[in-house]
C-alpha cells in the first residue's frame, strides 16, 4: 500500500450494511418528525378553530346583548305612546292620534319580528316572577292578589320575562272603614 494515500474505505459487504443502517436510522428519524409536525399542525389547526368559534359565540352574545339593551331603551318611549292613546286626542286633532296610533303600532310590531310580546296581566292572578307589584288597593269585584291596573305594562320573549309589569294588586281585605259601614 502506499503510504501517502489515506485509507479509503473498502467497498466490502461490511460497509454497505453499516451504509444501509445510517440511511435506515435516518430515514426512521424524518419520519419521527413530519410525525412530530403533522401532530403540531393538527393541534395549530384545532386550537384557531377553537378560537373562531368562541370569537362567533362572543360576537353573537355581544350583539344579542346590544340588541336587548336598545329594546329596553325603547320601551319606555312604546310606554309614553300607549299613554297618550289612553289619554285620547283633543278634539280637532284626528290626524295627530292617527300619527300616534301608527307609529305605536308599528313600533308594537318591531318587538314582535325580535320575539318581544306584551303582557296582559289585568284580572290575572300576581305572579313575582312576572309582576311587580307597586301598590294594593281592595275591588270587590276582582278575587284577592288578583291583578287589578297596570300602571307599566310588562313584555316577555317566549315565556322568559323580559321587562316585569308595574301593577296594582287587589287587597285580602277591604280598608277599615269600609269593614265598619255594614
Amino acid at each position: 500500500m502506499n503510504p501517502e494515500l489515506p485509507n479509503q474505505p473498502s467497498a466490502g459487504p461490511e460497509n454497505d450494511a453499516s451504509t444501509v443502517e445510517v440511511a435506515a436510522t435516518e430515514s426512521d428519524s424524518i419520519r419521527q418528525q413530519l410525525a412530530e409536525q403533522k401532530d403540531v399542525n393538527l393541534h395549530l389547526t384545532a386550537d384557531f378553530e377553537d378560537f373562531k368559534r368562541r370569537s362567533r359565540q362572543e360576537s353573537e352574545v355581544r350583539a344579542a346583548a346590544q340588541k336587548e339593551s336598545f329594546i329596553h331603551e325603547l320601551l319606555p318611549a312604546i310606554d309614553n305612546l300607549e299613554r297618550a292613546l289612553a289619554v285620547g286626542a283633543a278634539p280637532g286633532s284626528p290626524e295627530l292620534r292617527q300619527g300616534v296610533e301608527m307609529t305605536f303600532w308599528q313600533l308594537r310590531r318591531l318587538l314582535h319580528q325580535h320575539g318581544i310580546e306584551p303582557e296582559e296581566s289585568v284580572g290575572q292572578p300576581f305572579d313575582p316572577h312576572r309582576h311587580e307589584a307597586v301598590s294594593q288597593r281592595y275591588d270587590a269585584a276582582h278575587p284577592a292578589h288578583a291583578i287589578i291596573e297596570v300602571l307599566q305594562r310588562g313584555y316577555r320573549r317566549g315565556e322568559k320575562v323580559f321587562r316585569p309589569a308595574k301593577v296594582v294588586v287587589n287587597k285580602l281585605t277591604p280598608p277599615k272603614h269600609a269593614r265598619h259601614a255594614h
